[in-house]
């Protein structure tokens, strides 16, 4: 096993008693400090890798925010070690690409389940084995979105490897696949794409812990084809809230 002997995760560097329940995942690293500051009294615990760690109190109970890196890999290596270390409730707050016309730049995803078109779930379970967020985190998120007024999305979202062939499918040489199953999502009303999703919620039906998703839509490329507003927005910050008021209502 590769943790040392007090029992240290050999990549996030946290041992029992570092972390609380719940855990809020994003991907960036530089992204934990300003969640963390919605924290009462937050302090840095490990800072290793694309792992970077804080843990402070909401209402009196301890709860920690962990980056997880980009894709499914470094995403469900932090989920396994996260869960032997104690937590037990799992929320990632990240960015998405919007694919519906509809769900437009500054807008909320809150995903109920994960298209599998990576390879890390693969290892988990069988393709056919859904990748679906836990109920009561999805429902936390939603009546958080509702009171804070945010304009949000709850539905399937896509989780892929290459971000690239996402943006640049042509340029491909598998262009055929992925060009024709995009078409396929879109026409099956998946809202949005991203890359931790499908391996955070496999990995988390294996482990018997609670996941679920809140996006930032950065972006909608689809929009932008059809000559519709498309601006950029990197705030990540309604989604943040949203995910503490979130927690916070599941702490009642």
């Amino acid at each position: 096993m590769h943790y040392s002997s007090d029992g240290t995760q050999y990549h996030i560097g946290l041992k029992e008693g570092d972390i609380g329940d719940f855990v809020i995942l994003p991907g960036d690293p530089k992204r934990c400090e300003k969640i963390a500051a919605y924290f009462d009294e937050p302090k840095l615990i490990a800072d290793r890798r694309e792992f970077v760690t804080y843990t402070g109190f909401l209402n009196g109970t301890k709860v920690s925010v962990t980056s997880t890196g980009i894709g499914g890999p470094s995403a469900s290596i932090a989920l396994e070690e996260l869960v032997k270390v104690g937590g037990k409730k799992f929320i990632r707050v990240g960015t998405c690409g919007g694919m519906q016309p509809d769900v437009k730049s500054g807008d909320l995803v809150i995903a109920t389940g994960a298209i599998r078109m990576e390879g890390t779930s693969k290892e988990y379970a069988p393709i056919e084995f859904p990748a679906v967020a836990d109920y009561e985190i999805v429902t936390a998120l939603k009546n958080s979105a509702e009171k804070l007024n945010i304009p949000h999305h709850i539905g399937v979202v896509q989780c892929k490897d290459a971000f690239y062939g996402q943006h640049n499918p042509e340029l491909m040489p598998v262009n055929y696949e992925l060009e024709n199953k995009w078409q396929a999502w879109l026409k099956m009303g998946c809202l949005a794409s991203e890359m931790e999703s499908a391996a955070l919620f496999i990995a988390g039906s294996f482990l018997k812990v609670k996941v679920g998703s809140i996006f930032l839509v950065v972006a909608n490329q689809e929009r932008e084809k059809l000559g519709l507003e498309n601006h950029v927005v990197h705030d990540t910050d309604c989604a943040i809230k949203t995910a503490i008021e979130a927690i916070k209502s599941m702490l009642i």
